[in-house]
C-alpha cells in the first residue's frame, strides 16, 4: 500500500492510497477538526487500511462505493478472492453508501445485507464532521456508478480517468450513458480536481481542465463518433 502523499489544505482531509495489484485508488475524507473520515472503494487489504487510519487518530464514520465491481468493494473474480466491504464490516462496522440501483449488485459481490446498506440518488449529500460529500450518478460503467463531489474535488471511480474513462464492454455497462456521464462531468468548474480510480494515468490527480486537454474521450462532441470509437 502507498500513500501519494498529496493533501488539499484547508480542514479537509483527503488521502489517495494505491492499493492492490490493479493499482486501485482507496481514498479517505474527513474532517480535521473532528478527526472523522469515511472510506471511498476499501479492498484488498483492510488491515493495513485499518491500522493506517488508527495510526492517523481517525474515526471512521462511512464506507462509500464508487460501483459494484469486486476490485473496489472485495469479492471474488478470476481466480481473485479480493478483501472489501465485508471484511471491514467485521473490523469497523459503519453503514456502506451506494447508489441505489448499484445496491443489488453490491450486495451480490460482497455478501453484506440490505441493512448495512444506505441507498442514495444523485444529489444527496453525506456530512462527516464539517465536511460535505455530495454523491453524483455516472452510469455507464455499472449502472449505478457514482461519483463524490467534495468542496473542489471529484473522486471519480472507474468513470474518468486520467487518461481514459471506464469499460462500457461488461456486463451492465452502456456506452450511450457513459458519453453522457463524461458530459456531465466536464461541465464540472476546470480547477476541479480529479482523483480517479485507478492508477493509470502518467500522473495519480490532475485538474479537470488539464485531463480535458489529455484524455481523448473527453474530446468527442456528438454520440455517435463517441459510440463508434467505443465499439458499440
Amino acid at each position: 500500500m502507498s500513500d501519494s502523499g498529496w493533501r488539499e489544505p484547508s480542514d479537509l482531509i483527503i488521502e489517495q492510497i494505491e492499493i492492490g495489484p490493479m493499482q486501485n485508488f482507496t481514498y479517505l475524507i474527513g474532517c480535521r477538526n473532528s478527526r472523522e473520515v469515511a472510506i471511498i472503494d476499501p479492498a484488498w487489504d483492510i488491515d493495513s487500511l485499518i491500522q493506517h487510519i488508527d495510526s492517523k487518530g481517525y474515526k471512521l464514520k462511512a464506507a462509500l462505493g464508487t460501483h459494484y465491481h469486486p476490485d473496489h468493494v472485495g469479492g471474488h473474480f478470476s481466480g481473485n478472492d479480493v478483501e472489501g466491504f465485508s471484511k471491514l464490516l467485521e473490523l469497523n462496522p459503519v453503514k456502506l453508501y451506494v447508489h441505489k440501483l448499484e445496491a443489488e449488485g453490491i450486495k451480490k459481490v460482497t455478501e453484506v445485507s440490505d441493512s448495512d446498506l444506505v441507498k442514495v440518488e444523485s444529489g444527496d449529500t453525506l456530512r462527516v464532521g464539517d465536511i460535505e460529500i455530495e454523491f453524483l450518478h455516472t452510469p455507464g460503467h455499472t449502472p449505478g456508478s457514482q461519483c463524490f463531489r467534495v468542496n473542489n474535488t471529484l473522486i471519480s471511480g472507474d468513470t474518468l480517468f486520467i487518461n481514459g474513462c471506464g469499460r462500457v464492454d461488461l456486463p451492465g455497462s452502456n456506452s450511450e450513458d457513459m458519453y453522457h456521464s463524461l458530459c456531465k462531468l466536464c461541465t464540472l468548474p476546470d480547477d476541479t480536481l480529479l482523483l480517479p480510480g485507478h492508477n493509470y494515468g502518467h500522473i495519480p490527480n490532475a485538474t479537470l481542465g488539464e485531463t480535458k486537454q489529455t484524455n481523448s474521450y473527453l474530446r468527442i462532441d456528438d454520440i455517435q463518433t463517441w459510440q463508434t470509437i467505443m465499439g458499440h
